[in-house]
């Protein structure tokens, strides 16, 4: 199933900021970065009032998450495409927990097209890496 469009990371500027800023965290078939919602970053006149204006705007964007997949992970499109289709799969289950506002790029391995990984293993590792950087609401 695929991301909702609200959910999808697209333009190449939103990429090299995630690559730029972003933290990274490795599993075995996928590597997350991650980059905080950007709106807590900004200085405001008021403390209190800064912790009102962003909580409030964070909750509107939703968080936008890219799938990388290289040609060094293989070859051929049809594998690249069952593999991206996989983890999106993944995240869509994944969606409801994750907290809002974070640019998210999950990069794949070449290890995944070598094994035959099924969705579920995707899942737990994405559930795991994205604990890792605190993007899950109440990173179990």
């Amino acid at each position: 199933m695929a991301l909702p469009k609200a959910n999808r990371l697209k333009s190449r500027k939103d990429f090299q900021a995630v690559f730029r800023e972003g933290i990274r965290r490795h599993g075995f078939y996928l590597t997350l970065r991650a980059l905080r919602p950007s709106n807590l970053k900004k200085p405001s006149v008021d403390a209190a009032e800064h912790i009102a204006l962003s909580t409030d705007s964070v909750d509107l964007v939703p968080t936008r998450i890219g799938i990388s997949i290289s040609t060094k992970v293989s070859k051929r499109a049809v594998i690249r495409n069952r593999l991206k289709r996989q983890i999106s799969a993944a995240l869509h289950q994944l969606l409801p927990k994750l907290s809002p506002g974070w640019r998210l790029v999950v990069v794949v391995k070449p290890t995944a097209a070598e094994s035959e990984c099924v969705t579920q293993q995707f899942l737990q590792e994405l559930e795991q890496l994205l604990a890792q950087t605190e993007v899950l609401n109440g990173h179990s």
